[in-house]
């Protein structure tokens, strides 16, 4: 087998920890030995093995460990966190060769990771699919490379172009399927924004009820605190942050963020969410916040369900081009169109 066959393996391995390995990167790896895969793993929680553990120790015949070619998505880290580095666990085992996708980002790995292994003696090699791995980690990268956190942004819309009826007037737009596709996106990402209007018209709930994996924090934009106290999204069923120029205590699980009103609220939002540690927002609108974020071109994928129904009046989606279409597919009897920002 081909060094590229093992770090896509590595990759798919990798995956299997979306949502749960967060804040952390997803991170695979695949232990060979004479052609062969003897051992593999990945990052599967966040506080947890990291992918290097979890792959060395599923080795049976350890001894083979000094003699063995490892690929792993991520650098090594070379720190102290939940867990010890796995640099120094590499060079413990006495593994002779490391190939990696992708450099660390993160200010304390950064370099030191596979600067550790050489100086150790072990022959590492970089940038293999490091395209892939980027890709695989855009939330990662993104927010440690522009300090601000992965923008998502998603709705549905009719084949005539509204995501609303008139006065923001509800109504179910996307299929079943599409449904659960969202809440598989929900479990993905770290949290999940509305507008005033949206929390206000619609009352959801914004959480992942369909499908399994965690919960993301809410974030809601109430310039004046004007949502009722029974609306759903103020339950405290999970964590949710409420942006405000205005003051309100806080409950638990519900935190107000009050702002000064000369502050430029989506700068600021994001600056403290990055603060929070907050990686990656799945936007699902209103039409004000959606085109905010696009005309300021503050948003890193674009996910728009489209229905074969009509509305003939109704609260205008936003309107795209097809610069950015990375993807067209059928989700149900909804058409889904995948935009990257490829700036």
């Amino acid at each position: 087998m081909s060094d590229e066959l093992f770090m896509r393996r590595a990759l798919d391995l990798a995956h299997l920890g979306t949502g749960y390995a967060r804040p952390n990167p997803l991170v695979g790896c695949v232990v060979t030995h004479e052609g062969r895969i003897i051992g593999e793993g990945y990052h599967q929680q966040y506080g947890g093995p990291h992918a290097e553990v979890n792959a060395l120790a599923a080795v049976a015949d350890q001894s083979l460990l000094k003699k063995s070619r490892v690929y792993v998505t991520l650098e090594p880290c070379a720190h102290h966190g939940k867990t010890p580095p796995c640099a120094d666990l590499l060079i413990e085992k006495g593994v002779p060769e490391v190939v990696v996708c992708n450099r660390d980002p993160f200010p304390l790995v950064a370099g030191k990771g596979i600067e550790k292994l050489r100086a150790a003696g072990i022959k590492v090699e970089t940038g293999l699919l490091a395209e892939e791995g980027r890709w695989l980690n855009r939330r990662f990268f993104t927010f440690h490379e522009q300090q601000r956190p992965y923008l998502v942004l998603k709705w549905a819309e009719t084949s005539d172009g509204f995501l609303a009826g008139r006065f923001f007037q509800p109504v179910a737009i996307s299929c079943e399927q599409a449904r659960l596709l969202t809440h598989q996106w929900r479990a993905e990402e770290a949290g999940i924004l509305v507008g005033t209007r949206t929390a206000l018209h619609d009352n959801p709930r914004l959480n992942v009820r369909d499908w399994p994996g965690p919960q993301p924090t809410r974030i809601i934009i109430d310039k004046n605190l004007s949502l009722p106290p029974a609306h759903h999204i103020l339950d405290g069923s999970q964590p949710t942050l409420i942006y405000s120029y205005r003051h309100r205590d806080g409950r638990p699980n519900l935190q107000t963020v009050t702002l000064p009103e000369s502050a430029e609220l989506m700068s600021v939002m994001l600056h403290d969410l990055y603060q929070r540690n907050i990686q990656s927002v799945l936007v699902e609108g209103g039409p004000t916040v959606l085109n905010a974020l696009i005309e300021a071109g503050m948003w890193d994928e674009i996910r728009v369900f489209r229905a074969p129904m009509q509305l003939e009046q109704g609260i205008a989606a936003p309107r795209l081009g097809l610069t950015h279409l990375r993807e067209q597919s059928t989700v149900g009897i909804d058409q889904l169109f995948w935009y990257v920002n490829d700036k």
